[in-house]
């Protein structure tokens, strides 16, 4: 097998931790020795061990003399575990190749450099493209200080989300929802406003049994503190963490109910659409989100198509017409030209049953 064999193994491996190895990004690592894998290892939910450390592991003393493939460049800098150039030294990789480079300001070349100078034989930027795609969170914590957000959507052909009179479920199938419990469970947390949680009650939890092991967390942008103290979300915060953003100067008695009930409560600053969603989703790095499903209604969705803030969308189309008086899957958010919109670029489309899910990313 190639090099871009050996590192596709290795970019499944890493897929399989999206979602639940924040802070840090999810890596692949595969460790091959006279055409045969000794030792593949993935980041483990939470961040560690690593993936090279698993690897290692496994392959025991037939790593000397082997070739690792890694997705993310190797550490180089002592944190809570020691740097992974180091492991791989001592335990006689020969050659790495590396999928991308840490954007990480303490790594960012440097363990490249390090393997090179403890005379390991370096191949980089092996399917670069799909492997940046997988730390495109971890690179959005460190490059604009937020994690990466995915909105998804679901609406009929014209792009409405309800009828007018509210009614939304199911405008998309079993499969379509099925599919968006596989996109929460690829994500640190899904997030909703107080809207979508007043209409619906939802869970926003990833149904699929065995799908993650890391638990999910539930966002909510409710700046005067409405959501329900009976509601699914609060009365599930023990088992699933619920954070809830919310504007300076909220009521004190609500808030000291919601922290009583497990929840967690960040406040910020006020601005004309409730709270500051930039300041919102900057605190959410803070607290160690990557990578951020949106599934809130047309006012949450508009508010951050506003700010800049939608880095891809998850749009599942139903094959029906619901007409103007349904509800838009955003609201007005600004646009008088053409050249005010946001615009995105196709990255896959595939079949949910009837319906019909298409990614995009970001112009």
């Amino acid at each position: 097998m190639s090099d871009t064999g050996f590192m596709r193994a290795a970019i499944s491996l890493a897929r399989r931790g999206l979602g639940q190895t924040a802070p840090n990004p999810s890596v692949g690592c595969v460790i091959v020795k006279s055409g045969v894998v000794v030792g593949r290892g993935g980041t483990a939910p939470g961040g560690r061990p690593h993936a090279e450390v698993q690897a290692l592991a496994m392959a025991g003393k037939t790593a000397r003399g082997a070739t690792a493939y890694v997705t993310l460049e190797p550490c180089s800098f002592t944190g809570k575990t020691g740097p992974c150039v180091d492991a791989l030294n001592s335990a006689g990789i020969a050659r790495v190749v590396v999928g991308t480079t840490d954007p990480h300001p303490k790594v960012n070349g440097a363990g490249l450099t390090k393997l090179r100078t403890q005379g390991i034989e370096v191949t980089e930027n092996v399917l670069r493209d799909e492997c940046e795609e997988l730390i495109a969170g971890f690179a959005a914590t460190i490059r604009e200080g937020r994690p990466l957000m995915t909105l998804k959507l679901a609406s009929s052909l014209d792009g409405k989300i309800a009828t007018a009179k509210g009614e939304s479920q199911w405008i998309t199938g079993a499969e379509a929802r099925r599919m968006a419990h596989g996109l929460r469970g690829r994500h640190d947390a899904v997030l909703a406003g107080v809207g979508t949680v007043l209409a619906d009650d939802p869970e926003l939890t990833c149904r699929i049994e065995g799908y993650r092991a890391a638990p999910l967390v539930r966002v909510v942008v409710d700046s005067h503190l409405r959501t329900p103290l009976l509601s699914r979300l609060v009365r599930g915060a023990g088992e699933h963490p619920l954070w809830i953003l919310h504007r300076n100067g909220a009521d004190k008695h609500r808030i000291k109910a919601l922290a009583a009930a497990g929840v967690k409560l960040i406040e910020l600053p006020a601005s004309s659409a409730g709270v500051d969603l930039t300041a919102g989703m900057q605190a959410l790095a803070k607290h160690g989100l990557t990578r951020v499903l949106v599934e809130g209604g047309g006012t949450i969705a508009a508010g951050l198509l506003r700010a800049q803030l939608v880095d891809r969308l998850a749009w599942f189309h139903a094959p029906c017409i619901m007409g103007a008086d349904g509800w838009p899957a955003a609201q007005a958010f600004g646009v008088n030209q053409l050249a005010q919109m946001p615009r995105f670029v196709p990255l896959a489309q595939q079949r949910a049953g009837a319906d019909m899910l298409t990614e995009f990313k970001k112009a």
